[in-house]
């Protein structure tokens, strides 16, 4: 599935282009968004490199996986001379993630012309939500 949309984040779902180096080393991969509804899906693999001192994936990944989903969410529905910066991150921790793929889904709650409101969860291959996060990002114009 090809879209007709202009953008690095456009180029890395079209394959044009690889996605950026923190996301390739998560195992970054599309899965399905829709602009209109301002949703996204990302596919992430993480193998025993990201782990704890427990065994579960260091809590600071997780969170990078929320914010590789939710980010990209919202620059799904943004001009291609426009970017959006997190500014704040809020993780939820509900369950270990043990090393293996996720499914982040993100989601735009609430987009002004300046400032955007984002949700999504992250899931494991077994299908158990192991976080959920809010964020807010301020949507920019390249000069």
């Amino acid at each position: 599935m090809t879209f007709d949309r202009q953008g690095v984040l456009w180029d890395a779902i079209n394959g044009k282009t690889p996605p950026s180096p923190a996301a390739a080393l998560m195992g970054w991969t599309f899965r399905a968004v829709d602009p209109d509804e301002g949703t996204l899906e990302i596919g992430f693999a993480l193998d025993e490199r990201f782990t704890n001192p427990v065994g579960s994936i260091q809590g600071g990944f997780v969170a990078a996986m929320l914010d590789d989903t939710l980010g990209p969410a919202l620059v799904a529905t943004l001009a291609p001379d426009q970017f959006a910066p997190t500014v704040s991150l809020t993780v939820q921790y509900l369950a270990p993630a043990l090393p293996g793929t996720f499914v982040g889904h993100g989601r735009v709650v609430k987009r002004g012309r300046e400032i955007a409101f984002l949700e999504g969860h992250l899931v494991d291959a077994q299908g158990t939500t192991v976080a959920t996060a809010t964020a807010t990002s301020v949507i920019r114009t390249l000069r």
